[in-house]
């Protein structure tokens, strides 16, 4: 069967015409994993209303290419198996894909604790030179965004079969977590890596998350940038100088962006991230920071078009001249704006930049020579040097964002590095994100449009996701408070109870106080591995380890959370009690730390004699637990009304 039809195609693609062959696009390629079990989705570009028949494992299915060129096909549902060739025939011509195997494919996305490689992670040596495994495929999605929606790749992903030249660079939580579950899937596995450190889940979110978040504002700003950069940065302006008022009570007129606002102006040193200023407030600090500097310009010079180069800027920018916007937005590149006409005046012209920073270094590091005002007659003006800082007020939360920011976008990302995935098959997700959106609440919310958006876009309602909840980072809890960490652990665990399909790889125990980023990915892609067996594959053993699911009041006064997924018993490692829970009644501020004593799968927490209306657990940046069950799984961190 496959011969005549291959045959009756070629005989075509002979009396045609001489165009290029038709190509594959999306994920299609050389050494590619196709997900077994499902529809198998082609994707490509052929001469415009030409037919092409798509072949592979002896199916076949033809589509015709549109006006623009784009064709899809869908085979039928194959059986693990493979290698096979898969060839698309079309009176242009014939190109062929190599050494296809079908089996399960799954996409691994976040931030930089998904993104760090496994040449980075702690015991990297022996992964990177054991032996390749033809059976293990790995394909890396570049980086890149886009303001709207692709239907195809910026740059052509490239599969590989994992081994020594290429596993070290790959993701360390992705490979481990792929490795692990070709024991136990026992078919070939392809792993997509599709991660941007630094990243808000809000740039992972298509038109549809966005709006389903409360968030349709900010998808249409993004949508006129793409129509109109100039209207949606008068917007975006606009918009950041109405919540500065709201938050410092400045006047219009007053703000500091103003060119004699009176700030407590002081000179920079030099031009640096202001941690090396030598400056003992600046040494770490995390907030705003005004720089001002003052330009003299000629009438020509302020006649011309012109643009403003300040450098990177770390984390994200504001800039004004003369008390205008002349642009903004997040990320650590370099920036460089046009400055509207009529902005610039002959003689004295100040510049005014707003710096936030919510992570390590901050500020405008240089260095100084890439610094200037350039003009269209291709002179230009140094800034480098002569500025002067102030410490802003302190601000609650953060600024807005502009939605065309790489990584805090209003679906950047998700434009660029996961719409052009289109519908592929896949067997499940693994998600290591929420460093960059604690603190901002609605992380829920902003979760569980996003996993429904992926699933109607890869046709998969059940699509399982497993989610790592967050390692522990900062400095080490010794008294209750209020943790956005804390709060974002909460939401990844109440979305994945209610979501039936997805479960948590618990981190709390594998954190680093100093490093945000830990370096035990191996445990952590084990972790991800037995969660997924569970969810994928119908595997029997709990895939999260114990997670409560009820606290009750005592009759004596205090409480008894029970937990679920324990394997054996609970145990406390190094203590007689469990470290890390805590009695609260209903206002801020009124947790406590609590005594508590674990017996199978209960925790008991003693009476102290003061009210209790809820029981949290683990709740701080970098809590120190002790409670695990007898498969060495730490329980899950929760805060939950006490009934």
């Amino acid at each position: 069967m496959l011969r005549t039809i291959l045959a009756g195609v070629s005989l075509l693609a002979l009396a045609g015409p001489a165009f290029a062959a038709p190509s594959p696009s999306g994920l299609i390629g050389d050494h590619a994993v196709l997900q077994r079990g499902k529809p198998i989705v082609v994707r490509g570009t052929a001469t415009p209303d030409e037919t092409v028949t798509v072949v592979l494992a002896g199916r076949s299915a033809q589509a015709r290419a549109g006006r623009d060129g784009s064709f899809t096909a869908t085979l039928p549902a194959l059986p693990a198996g493979g290698p096979y060739d898969l060839s698309l025939i079309a009176p242009s011509g014939t190109t062929q894909v190599h050494d296809v195997l079908v089996g399960d494919v799954f996409l691994c996305s976040g931030q930089s604790n998904m993104e760090l490689p496994v040449e980075r992670a702690q015991d990297a040596g022996s992964a990177i030179h054991g032996p390749a495994d033809d059976q293990l495929r790995l394909v890396t999605i570049a980086k890149v965004t886009a303001p709207v929606a692709q239907d195809h790749f910026a740059q052509a992903p490239a599969w590989a079969v994992a081994g020594p030249q290429n596993i070290g660079g790959f993701s360390a939580a992705c490979f481990y977590m792929v490795r692990e579950l070709r024991g136990t899937a026992k078919v070939p596995i392809g792993a997509i890596h599709s991660n941007w450190g630094g990243s808000s889940i809000s740039a992972w979110m298509g038109d549809d998350a966005q709006r389903a978040a409360g968030r349709g504002a900010q998808a249409d700003l993004l949508k006129l940038y793409a129509r109109d950069p100039a209207a949606a940065m008068r917007t975006a302006a606009a918009t950041w100088e109405t919540w500065w008022r709201t938050q410092s009570g400045d006047a219009p007129g007053h703000e500091p962006w103003q060119p004699d606002a009176a700030l407590d102006w002081q000179a920079v040193p030099r031009t640096d991230f202001y941690e090396n200023w030598g400056v003992p407030a600046l040494q770490s600090y995390l907030g705003m920071l005004w720089y001002q500097k003052t330009v003299d310009l000629t009438p020509e010079q302020a006649r011309q078009v012109a643009t403003i180069a300040i450098g990177p800027a770390d984390d994200a920018d504001r800039v004004w001249i003369n008390g205008k916007p002349v642009g903004g937005r997040g990320g650590w590149d370099a920036r460089v704006y046009t400055v509207p006409a009529g902005t610039l005046v002959a003689g004295r012209n100040v510049i005014t930049i707003n710096i936030e920073n919510a992570y390590a270094t901050g500020g405008l590091p240089g260095p100084a020579e890439v610094m200037k005002l350039g003009f269209g007659d291709g002179s230009s003006v140094p800034i480098g040097d002569g500025w002067r800082y102030a410490i802003a007020k302190k601000a609650s939360g953060t600024s807005p964002r502009v939605p065309w920011d790489d990584i805090t976008g209003a679906g950047t990302i998700y434009n660029a590095m996961i719409a052009p995935l289109g519908s592929i098959g896949l067997a499940g997700v693994a998600w290591y994100q929420g460093e960059s959106d604690t603190d901002i609440p609605g992380y829920d919310t902003r979760l569980k449009a996003m996993m429904a958006e992926w699933r109607r876009q890869f046709a998969a309602p059940d699509l399982p996701f497993a989610i790592v909840s967050l390692a522990g980072f900062g400095k080490p809890a010794i008294a209750p408070g209020e943790s956005g960490w804390a709060r974002v652990r909460d939401d990844q665990r109440r979305v994945a109870e209610g979501d039936g399909h997805a479960a948590l790889a618990m981190a709390i125990d594998l954190g680093d106080p100093l490093d945000i980023h830990p370096g035990e990915k191996h445990e952590i892609g084990r972790r991800l591995a037995r969660a997924m067996a569970s969810i994928a594959y119908g595997a029997t053993p709990p895939p999260s380890g114990p997670q409560a699911v009820s606290v009750t009041r005592d009759a004596a006064g205090g409480a008894t959370v029970t937990f679920t997924g324990v394997t054996g018993a609970l145990h406390t490692r190094s203590a007689a009690q469990a470290t890390g829970f805590e009695l609260c009644g209903d206002a801020v501020g009124t947790c406590r730390y609590a005594a508590a004593t674990a017996n199978g799968a209960r925790v008991t927490l003693a009476d102290d004699g003061k009210p209790v209306t809820r029981v949290r657990y683990a709740w701080a940046d970098f809590p120190v637990v002790n409670l695990v069950d007898d498969a060495a799984l730490p329980a899950g961190p929760f805060e939950m009304a006490a009934r």
